[in-house]
């Protein structure tokens, strides 16, 4: 039943289970009897796995996962096994690719699989371990912590910037291109923030990664609201500079986020031990290099 509510249809199931269709429902029938509630129902042509269901089998995945980490806990040859994180893209490529490796040098019989989602703060996956987000949606079952505080604010290229003769005049915008993630919200939050009309915002070029839109920024092809923390590096060397002030999201930052039944799991607890000690050592040298 875990795994039919996992894959959401019954011959997913039977192919991860190596067994046919037709077996994974006499074995439901079963389970049926035994438990004395329906398992799936008829849902027009589609069949559904119900609430009841549902619930049973992520008490079912939580307690598998408790017996995964109190056998990893007595292996005695180090960690083993696979950890699926899932991270922003920008601190994905910008942050955790830079230094991931650092984690498998610690424990290299770890299998490690990073994915990314646009919705910055998606908790739901339940193929995920562990989860890196910006910003937070507090749901049941689920640790949420603090991993470090953020601003975003208007960042372009020097090359970019030695076009105008006074770009510190925030009229200047008004000429400038404005490049975007997804829609025009960040652009238009930050002008109102400013000042300006929010709907002077509503121009420029819309991408739909963060990735493109660093792309862009470093090669001179506009202004675009930037995170001051992962893209410090450019700002650092001078690739990148910021000419105005105000900026958005300070009430906000990055947060780590462990499923309940996951906080155990010795992979996920050296992970996120490893996750806060390499950020701590990062503040502790950008402190002392300012």
């Amino acid at each position: 039943m875990e795994s039919v509510e996992r894959n959401g249809a019954l011959w997913r199931a039977a192919a991860e289970l190596n067994v046919t269709r037709s077996a994974v429902s006499h074995q439901l029938r079963l389970l049926e009897s035994d438990l004395g509630f329906k398992i799936l129902e008829r849902n027009g042509n589609r069949t559904e796995i119900t609430p009841r269901a549902r619930a049973y089998a992520e008490d079912v995945r939580r307690a598998l996962s408790m017996i995964a980490s109190s056998t990893a806990r007595v292996a005695q040859h180090g960690l083993t096994g696979r950890l699926t994180v899932s991270a922003p893209p920008g601190f994905a490529s910008a942050w955790l690719c830079l230094h991931i490796g650092d984690f498998l040098a610690e424990n290299p019989e770890v299998v490690l699989n990073v994915i990314s989602t646009h919705n910055l703060a998606d908790t739901n996956n339940p193929e995920v371990d562990i989860f890196i987000t910006f910003g937070q949606e507090p749901r049941a079952h689920l640790l949420i912590e603090p991993l470090m505080s953020v601003e975003f604010t208007p960042l372009c290229s020097p090359a970019y910037l030695s076009q105008f003769k006074s770009f510190n005049d925030l009229g200047i915008l008004k000429a400038a291109t404005l490049l975007h993630m997804n829609d025009f919200t960040d652009w238009e939050n930050w002008m109102q923030l400013s000042g300006l009309p929010p709907e002077n915002a509503h121009r420029g070029i819309c991408y739909s990664d963060m990735n493109i839109v660093h792309t862009a920024v470093l090669s001179g092809q506009g202004i675009a609201i930037g995170d001051t923390v992962l893209w410090r590096e450019e700002l650092r060397e001078g690739r990148l500079m910021r000419p105005f002030a105000p900026s958005l999201h300070a009430d906000t930052g990055y947060f780590l986020c462990t499923p309940e039944e996951n906080l155990e799991n010795q992979i996920v607890v050296e992970f996120s031990n490893w996750l806060k000690r390499r950020l701590e050592l990062s503040r502790f040298r950008r402190k002392r290099n300012a």
